[in-house]
């Protein structure tokens, strides 16, 4: 395979210099973790260099960071053929090797720009052109400078996209850190094409994001890591309801300007997923697949509430077929920090002075034998794993009946009371054959490519309820073999079906 097939990172890049060592102590150079992080699960092989007569602390410590990166070492000296000793340790695949190497030490390796080397230097250089796109992304040339590492991976991506041609596509991807090294480690974001042609740049805002996207294909986005609030008031059907972070209005501006770039998935397209309400309205819709004899398969009984102390509250529950107990969530389904503060109500005076935020929605408690049903929507790709859950009505009246019964306060994201038996999801037989027509008119509905919503099957009716509807979940319980071709896939089918799209637009 052509493109980039290794990368050798100087020391002299990654260490701090010794006059930012104020203290004498050894640490990574800026933007040196945010590389080495993304290197690690690139599915490009990564290996440090450094000089012989390396201090014994420093060398301990660039061991150190091989083991924490996956990062091979190499110690070279300056005669050294870096070629013949890259050849020892990484496979020959094709393609080329790149060399990074501070700008003091452009020289030092006097073997390195060998065939099917390209040579890059952190740094500016007399002379030279300042750091813009057009010459970064030069063809024919065995040296590049970049004044950052952290430009290192849209480098790569256009190596390796300029080499495979037009069939690969690339997805610049933004999300926060810890779901982005979830998805990372998982293999879901090689720099090195996927077998069905697909190369994930991580998305910096700290560079310049216009240019940046005129290396991607598609935009795979979280936005639900990036909201800072959610007017539930207003009667907008628009994304001017979600107040994101600074970097995401910028990136959504200039996806705007990019007329040719995939978003997965519009920014609008989310809006119901965060709106507890707006969902429970949309699962009415429902109905029109259940058949008469069959099972049946709904959204929970639900009512919205705007404050406790109106007066016909227990009127108004009775008419929306609640009863208790029943389980209070605020309104907002996520991104601000009390989107998943909620309540199991035993008695309708808990619901005076409630501490969940308004407005809110009281949704039915429906008694499920402890067992809920993860699905996953990959595409056109259905998964599903069965999980412990939360008691029947009545073993909760039980485990909290010696606290007097009071509202039972907790957090979604966090553990509940649940069955100590390990889950079967034999127990109810669960219709896979209504679910999967449920996903399929849930990814109409919402028009969304990837996401996750939770099955429980009710007691006594064996009515199939989903409980709750969310936007690119993690699947981390199916397998990644698994999980990851058709998350690919996933992609792949959106974005050449966008293009499509696109093309029949303009003609």
């Amino acid at each position: 395979m052509d493109g980039v097939r290794g990368i050798l990172l100087d020391s002299s890049v990654l260490l701090r210099s010794a006059a930012a060592d104020v203290n004498g102590d050894i640490g990574l150079s800026p933007g040196a973790d945010y590389l080495l992080r993304r290197l690690r699960y690139s599915n490009i092989p990564t290996g440090i260099s450094h000089e012989q007569g390396l201090s014994s602390s420093k060398e301990s410590f660039l061991q150190e960071m091989s083991r924490t990166y996956s990062c091979s070492i190499l110690c070279l000296s300056p005669e050294a053929n870096v070629s013949s000793e890259v050849a020892r340790i990484w496979e020959d695949k094709g393609g080329s090797f790149v060399h990074v190497v501070s700008s003091c030490r452009e020289d030092f390796y006097h073997k390195a720009d060998c065939s099917g080397w390209l040579k890059v230097i952190v740094g500016s250089a007399e002379g030279k052109p300042s750091n813009d796109a057009e010459y970064v992304f030069a063809t024919g040339m065995s040296r590049i400078f970049i004044h950052k590492l952290e430009e290192l991976p849209l480098l790569i991506c256009h190596w390796n996209k300029k080499a495979m041609g037009k069939e690969v596509l690339t997805v610049g991807y933004a999300m926060k850190p810890s779901r982005e090294e979830d998805f990372a480690k998982r293999g879901a974001f090689p720099l090195r094409p996927t077998q069905n042609g697909l190369i994930f740049l991580p998305l910096n805002y700290e560079l310049p994001i216009s240019s940046q996207l005129q290396l991607v294909d598609a935009v795979l986005h979280k936005a639900t890591d990036e909201i800072l609030a959610v007017d539930m008031v207003s009667s907008s059907e628009s994304s001017d309801r979600v107040t994101f972070t600074r970097n995401l209005q910028e990136l959504q501006r200039y996806v705007k300007c990019q007329l040719d770039c995939c978003v997965i998935d519009p920014f609008n397209n989310i809006l119901p997923v965060l709106d507890r309400l707006k969902i429970q309205q949309i699962l009415i819709g429902l109905a029109e697949l259940n058949i008469p004899g069959g099972c049946k398969i709904r959204g929970p009984h639900f009512l919205k509430v705007d404050s406790f102390d109106k007066l016909g509250l227990e009127q108004r529950l009775a008419e929306a077929k609640l009863s208790l107990p029943s389980i209070v969530k605020p309104q907002v389904a996520c991104g601000v920090s009390d989107a998943h503060s909620m309540a199991i109500v035993f008695k309708m005076d808990h619901y005076k002075d409630l501490n969940v935020p308004l407005p809110v929605v009281v949704q039915e408690y429906v008694d499920h034998s402890s067992l809920l049903y993860k699905f996953y929507a990959l595409g056109s790709k259905i998964f599903y794993a069965v999980k412990k859950s939360i008691p029947n009505a009545d073993t909760l009246l039980t485990l909290f009946a010696e606290e007097g019964l009071k509202p039972l306060h907790f957090d979604s994201l966090k553990s509940l009371p649940v069955a100590k038996t390990q889950p079967n999801g034999d127990e109810h037989q669960i219709d896979l054959e209504l679910v999967n027509r449920a996903a399929d008119w849930l990814r109409r509905t919402l028009d969304l490519t990837i996401f996750g919503f939770d099955v429980v099957v009710q007691e006594g009716t064996g009515d199939h309820v989903i409980v709750d509807v969310n936007y690119l979940p993690s699947f981390k319980e199916v397998p990644d073999d698994v999980a990851i071709p058709s998350f690919w896939n996933a992609l792949k089918e959106k974005i050449v079906s966008g293009k499509s799209k696109q093309a029949r637009d303009i003609s």
